[in-house]
């Protein structure tokens, strides 16, 4: 059906800029009146470390892509999220920003509520290094307990290649721990690497053959989802579909949830959650008296 309404124009570098400026507050050592909220263009000229003509000359779509390094400054001058600084590059260069290491940001209370909604489905939060920094009650029960563990043991790739017990856990290890060494590769690369991830790689070659072997495979490959088959002395075997997730505006960090794969798995998925239960109630018993 025919509208009125005019169509807006596409986002172009020199809009996108003067609305990231427009949205910055001057702070309250700002001299003079202002026509227009927000910086002005000698402000975030300053901020940036380049010339007021040559930051116009973006605003006005003159001048040529900046660099690299002009848009880095031009960023971090507009106070630019992750997301913001891929667009500025998107809009300049026509490619998303050179990998940039940051830590993972810290789990949002919102992200554990999400967990706790899932009473019988393991879930998990890990960053790009593998250490698990957020679970569910489902998660303890069933894969391990993470909240007695020292934080170095809430690593997978430390539990897979260092902990016996685990590994006697995982019928097909050879698979799991290959696949895990292949998603963690892929995971620090899309992070842009860390100096965490390279000592803990150098830790977990030093220490483990099995994983100097898979390392040495270079192997890559995105975690989508599969399936997890497990087995625990009170149920037997049981398996577990997984599914991956990122966590849109929490940098580095992604959910695993660990499905029931049939009646049966689920079962078994409640007898351990009834069973971690009860060794809970006694140890509160234990703690009243």
């Amino acid at each position: 059906m025919p509208t009125n309404t005019p169509l807006s124009p596409p986002l172009t570098l020199g809009g996108y800029l003067r609305d990231c400026r427009a949205r910055l507050s001057p702070g309250p050592g700002a001299q003079g009146r202002r026509r227009t909220p927000g910086l002005r263009r000698e402000e975030v000229a300053t901020r940036a470390g380049v010339s007021v003509t040559w930051y116009t000359w973006l605003e006005q779509g003159r001048g040529g892509p900046p660099s690299d390094d002009v848009l880095e400054r031009l960023a971090r001058a507009l106070e630019l999220d992750s997301s913001g600084r891929e667009i500025l590059f998107l809009l300049a260069q026509q490619r998303p920003p050179p990998l940039n290491p940051m830590p993972p940001s810290p789990v949002p209370p919102e992200l554990q509520r999400v967990l706790d909604t899932m009473p019988t489905s393991p879930a998990i939060v890990k960053t790009p290094t593998w250490d698990i920094v957020a679970w569910n009650a489902a998660a303890v029960a069933v894969l391990g307990d993470y909240e007695t563990s020292a934080v170095a043991e809430r690593n997978v790739l430390r539990r897979l290649f260092g902990n016996p017990a685990v590994r006697a856990s995982l019928p097909d290890w050879e698979s799991d721990a290959r696949f895990a060494v292949s998603v963690f590769r892929i995971d620090v690369a899309r992070a842009g690497g860390s100096p965490e991830a390279e000592a803990l790689a150098a830790e977990l070659q030093a220490s483990s053959p099995d994983f100097r072997r898979l390392w040495a495979e270079n192997d890559v490959r995105r975690h989508w989802g599969g399936r997890k088959r497990l087995h625990r002395p009170l149920v037997g075997s049981f398996a577990l579909d997984t599914m991956s997730f990122s966590v849109e505006g929490a940098d580095g960090l992604s959910v695993i949830v660990f499905t029931p794969a049939s009646p049966a798995d689920a079962r078994a998925v409640e007898l351990l959650l009834a069973h971690r239960s009860r060794i809970t109630r006694r140890r509160g018993s234990r703690i009243a008296t």
